[in-house]
């Protein structure tokens, strides 16, 4: 729907202020959402993304495209209501059982710029999509998920968008982003940039940017620093150097630039969870350097990269907008104690849901070389672990496979012989895509018999892993630690009831399997304990008894927390002598589970992964 300007200027400040104060038509003013806030002080949006809600009180439409890598189909992500928050469960039932790509990234204003993967260009190759479940978080009370940016990811809206600031004219954008997942290098962008991905010289960008770039010395302390990205300097404030910006370091930042293309910039800054905006700069643009005043904007649009493709940088983003004409302060405040209503929560700098580490040898982890591109026959290899890698986090499927950036730990020819490498590839479904934990910590690809190797028991980086007789030695040991599922009875999965929450005592039942839920991922402890959400399964009051029923508890070490897999498949507890079963057989949703006299039946079969 097409906002309508107020008939005055007054009119519509006192809306904002409203909205800020409680003032008359502050009732009305609860429900708009920042491009609501933004039209109402005659600043409308030109552009409006995000993956986690809407933008405008009225908006309905999709928010992004998913692209399932197992079939090539694509699907879009709407809203739970009108002007509300994304609906995850329709992500997450689309993406189940395989991986999803974020493909684009629908413009919810009427101009309809809709941001795609972004081509190659001047200094870099073509990207590609975010995974599109690496990162989720809460806003608004709901599961959302948000942009994991790594090198290598961006999107970018080809050629002069409508309606976005060229050639001077005044422009506003903002962005919702991690203050924790960032880096230093080029570029983690949103905003206005060249209508092709070439640096056409200074001033013909004009994006908000979050990173730790001192582009220009000195720069009090060691950011990370909201900026602006002009083309060819990160400014910080005045002619790049500015001390007097002290940085963002919060989980979430709401990061502001407005520039009105002739004289004047500002760059702001907040906690998207509590408080306001500080100014970090207001005043003049750039006068030591030719360009910049005017400035001569192109109007493309980026996210996750710089003007030209530069995409080395990396950090997490959940939305952002672009408006034409100057904001007034007091619009943008608004917008803040907006974003701030939201109730964003939980980590931004680690991929969470059921991925996680693989630690081998040495402390090191199980890691794909060339940095998070991951294309077909990379090498997978030992480094030190990086909480922000992506190829370092691996999810367990049902299927025996582990996955990192939409592909497999795959044996090199899906070969069996002693010493065959181990690399990236394609998810096939090949008996050299299979691996299962063990009671001793190695994982076991069963068609050749095999264990994860590291040759020698090696321990440097860049150690290229392998296939080996199983042996248990230390060169072996490679904890899973995001779990696997654990597939029972007419291929549910053991689940824990309550999505996730998992607090002692919660039932612990069969259910469709999610490869998306943390609750279904179980890590096999040393001691013969499953381990899932902090809790282990646990024999309800230590029994032993016929028909006891298993939950969740604090993991403390007793009999009724060991679980040993028999060669029938089966799941014992050696203290009661009696089998993980689900009664009569059920295979409904919501069967709790419970111990029983091991028999071999099909009720019995719960094979971990």
């Amino acid at each position: 729907m097409r906002r309508h300007r107020l008939p005055v200027l007054g009119a519509a400040l006192m809306l904002v202020l409203g909205m800020l104060f409680g003032m008359p038509g502050a009732a009305s003013a609860a429900a708009s959402l920042p491009c609501d806030i933004y039209a109402a002080a005659g600043t409308p949006c030109v552009a409006a993304h995000s993956t986690v809600r809407a933008l405008y009180a009225s908006y309905n439409g999709a928010l992004y495209q998913l692209t399932r890598a197992s079939d090539g189909a694509t699907h879009n992500v709407g809203l739970l209501a009108a002007g509300g928050y994304a609906n995850a469960g329709d992500h997450d039932a689309f993406c189940n059982g395989t991986t999803c790509r974020i493909t684009r990234i629908y413009d919810q204003s009427p101009r309809h710029s809709d941001l795609s993967v972004a081509p190659d260009g001047g200094a870099g190759s073509g990207d590609r999509g975010a995974d599109a479940s690496q990162i989720a978080v809460i806003a608004g009370g709901h599961k959302a998920y948000g942009i994991w940016v790594s090198p290598g990811i961006g999107y970018r809206y080809n050629g002069v968008a409508p309606g976005v600031a060229v050639n001077g004219q005044p422009e506003g954008v903002y962005m919702v982003a991690s203050g924790t997942h960032v880096g230093s290098d080029c570029c983690f962008d949103y905003g206005n940039a060249e209508s092709t991905p070439y640096d056409t010289g200074n001033g013909h960008m004009d994006a908000v940017s979050i990173a730790t770039t001192c582009y220009f010395q000195p720069c009090n302390g060691s950011g990370p620093w909201v900026e602006a990205d002009m083309e060819n300097g990160m400014f910080q404030g005045a002619n790049g150097s500015n001390t007097a910006n002290a940085g963002n370091k919060t989980t979430y930042v709401t990061a502001v630039l407005k520039n009105n293309g002739q004289t004047t910039y500002a760059i702001k800054g907040g906690n998207s969870q509590s408080g306001g905006l500080s100014t970090w700069w207001n005043g003049s643009l750039p006068t030591d350097k030719a360009g910049y005043r005017p400035m001569h904007q192109e109007g493309g649009i980026i996210l996750g990269i710089g003007g030209d493709n530069s995409n080395r940088n990396m950090g997490t983003w959940f939305e952002g907008a672009m408006v034409a004409g100057y904001p007034t302060d007091a619009a943008e405040n608004a917008v803040q104690a907006n974003v701030v209503a939201v109730g964003y929560s939980g980590q931004t700098n680690v991929p969470n849901g059921p991925q996680g580490t693989v630690i081998g040898p040495g402390g090191k982890c199980v890691d794909v070389a060339a940095n998070d591109t991951g294309s077909n026959g990379t090498a997978v290899q030992l480094w030190d672990c990086q909480s922000y890698a992506s190829d370092q986090h691996w999810t367990h499927y049902t299927d025996g496979s582990l996955r990192t950036l939409g592909r497999c730990l795959d044996i090199n020819g899906n070969g069996t012989g002693n010493a065959t490498q181990v690399e990236l590839w394609d998810c096939n479904g090949v008996g050299g895509q299979k691996w299962v934990q063990q009671a001793d910590g190695s994982l076991r690809n069963p068609q050749s018999g095999r264990c994860l190797d590291s040759p020698s028991g090696a321990t440097g980086n860049g150690t290229r892993l392998q296939i080996y007789d199983c042996n248990g030695s230390a060169a072996q040991k490679f904890a899973a630690n995001g779990g696997g599922p654990v597939a029972g009875p007419a291929a549910k999965c053991v689940d824990v009831a309550a999505d996730d929450s998992g607090v002692n005592l919660a039932p612990v039942q069969l259910w469709d399997c999610q490869s998306y839920a943390v609750d279904q991922h179980w890590f096999r402890n040393s001691n013969g304990s499953l381990r899932t959400l902090g809790r282990c399964l646990d024999i309800n009051g230590n029994g032993t008894a016929n028909g006891t029923q298993v939950e969740l508890y604090d993991c403390n070490g007793v009999g009724g927390q060991v679980w040993q897999q028999q060669a029938d498949g089966s799941l014992l507890n050696p203290q009661s002598g009696r089998c993980l079963d689900s009664p009569s057989g059920a295979t409904a949703n919501g069967t709790r589970l419970q111990i029983y006299d091991c028999n071999g039946s099909a009720a019995q079969k719960f094979a971990l992964t």
